[in-house]
């Protein structure tokens, strides 16, 4: 690190000689004289420097066992087993770069051929492609796909109010271009989705999204309900699903989606400051809606000396075909994830997945009781992992106080929901000890006490 290090330097003269230019000054002759500055870079250092320079630095940060978190809204402390990780990190697995070219190594077609089989099962639906970006950005993709499915003569698209504020600006900022109108459907006093304000909405819809538990980890009590109004007007049915309670509630299909969306990521991967995540697609065994879907599905054959291959099924990516027949441009989506995700539900199985649904339903409803002793829960019903919890006193004072006792609070809903006031959203899962759960009411009924005084 004491000197930069610049390839082929030693050609230099050479090579500014084959291009015509004396200097390298020359080289940079076009840009507008004022515009070139030196840097005023400190002395390099050595690499053991530098080493123990960034240590000190990182040494700042506090790991979510070092100081608990109750930070959820989309992003989860969950156990990952370590032989995920030594699995995916194998060099058959391992690449800088989706693979989704045709002529991809047999195991990654496998691995993911295995992805879409145990997703497709979790989430009562056949068809299963191999993943997209994120939970968001599959949201939107099917917002598009089923505008495509009424050939564009429905442009109106439902999704819940009770709906994550960033998924929301996925799908906004996604379909903007197709000239999508996405309209929010409020909560009812139970903070369930209205479902006579979707009545009054649904028409002319071409589809309609809800999610098994909302953003408020409110579990949807209607969901086969939601389903039921959407057909009627003709609309098709989208639902949203974590996939770490489909081993404790129906699947998606079994409640009427057409269209299933989550979040893989979930399992087998570290939440990892936000990401790479992959977005889970499925759909019915209907050709229509295969024929639509977007990304890329990995299929079973038997090659030409009738051994058991893996193949690149069907991809509706500009690049492959008609630009205008495309489906979706996605193409660097994080199969690494996905493939992450198959390796832990292989693990799991249908008994784990189950204990795992059971274990964050036990965790979070031992948070709601007791964050109902030092707050007040605004929706009476079922939680999963989220648990809102309104105060009287202003939430950023109580958050700071949290941060000095080493603790991280919620995540404040007043900013994008202002009708529910200094409420935040607690998180808890399978990783959640009782003890966390008890010093952080015992914290917060310290802080609101000081507060009153």
């Amino acid at each position: 690190m004491g000197r930069h290090y610049i390839p082929n330097s030693a050609h230099k003269e050479e090579m500014l000689k084959e291009i015509g230019f004396s200097s390298i000054e020359d080289l940079f002759s076009d840009v507008p004289k004022g515009m070139v500055k030196e840097f005023d870079l400190p002395e390099g250092k050595s690499e053991y420097e530098v080493f123990t320079e960034m240590n000190e630095i990182l040494g700042k940060n506090k790991t979510v066992l070092e100081m608990p978190s109750f930070l959820g809204a989309g992003t989860y402390f969950h156990y990952v087993p370590a032989h995920v990780k030594y699995i995916i990190e194998r060099s058959e697995f391992l690449t800088a770069y989706t693979p989704y070219q045709p002529e991809i190594s047999q195991g990654m077609l496998q691995a993911l051929f295995e992805y879409q089989s145990m997703m497709a099962e979790l989430y009562g639906l056949p068809i299963v492609n191999s993943s997209m970006y994120d939970w968001g950005t599959a949201i939107a993709e099917a917002a598009l796909m089923t505008v495509r499915l009424h050939r564009g003569k429905k442009k109106r698209f439902l999704i819940p109010k009770a709906l994550s504020p960033e998924k929301k600006a996925v799908i906004r900022t996604y379909t903007r271009g197709a000239d999508l109108e996405i309209v929010e459907v409020p909560w009812d006093e139970k903070g369930q989705l209205d479902l006579e304000k979707l009545k009054e909405e649904v028409k002319d819809s071409a589809g309609v999204y809800v999610e098994m538990s909302n953003f408020f980890g409110l579990v949807e009590e209607n969901v086969r309900e939601i389903g039921e109004i959407a057909h009627e007007a003709g609309a098709y049915f989208v639902v949203g699903a974590d996939p770490t309670m489909l081993g404790v509630f129906e699947a998606p299909g079994e409640l009427g989606a057409d269209i299933a969306v989550g979040e893989a990521s979930y399992l087998g991967s570290p939440m990892n400051f936000g990401g790479p995540r992959a977005g889970v697609f499925a759909v019915r065994n209907d050709r229509s809606l295969i024929r639509q879907m977007p990304g890329r599905i990995i299929g079973m054959t038997k090659d030409a000396d009738g051994k058991r291959a893996f193949v690149m099924t069907l991809q509706t990516r500009e690049q492959h075909i008609r630009r205008a027949k495309a489906t979706s441009n996605i193409c660097s989506n994080e199969a690494l994830v996905a493939v992450a995700a198959a390796i832990h539900l292989a693990t799991l199985g249908p008994k784990g997945l189950a204990e795992l649904g059971e274990i964050i339903l036990k965790n979070t409803a031992y948070l709601k009781k007791r964050l109902s002793e030092v707050g007040e829960v605004p929706f009476e019903g079922l939680y999963f992992k989220d648990v809102p919890v309104r105060f009287e006193i202003p939430y950023d004072v109580i958050h700071e106080r949290l941060l000095e006792r080493g603790i991280h609070g919620g995540y404040y809903l007043g900013k994008h929901f202002p009708e529910l006031g200094e409420t935040a959203l607690f998180a808890a899962t399978e990783t959640t000890r009782k003890e966390w759960v008890d010093r952080l009411v015992e914290a917060l009924g310290e802080i609101i006490s000081e507060a009153e005084l």
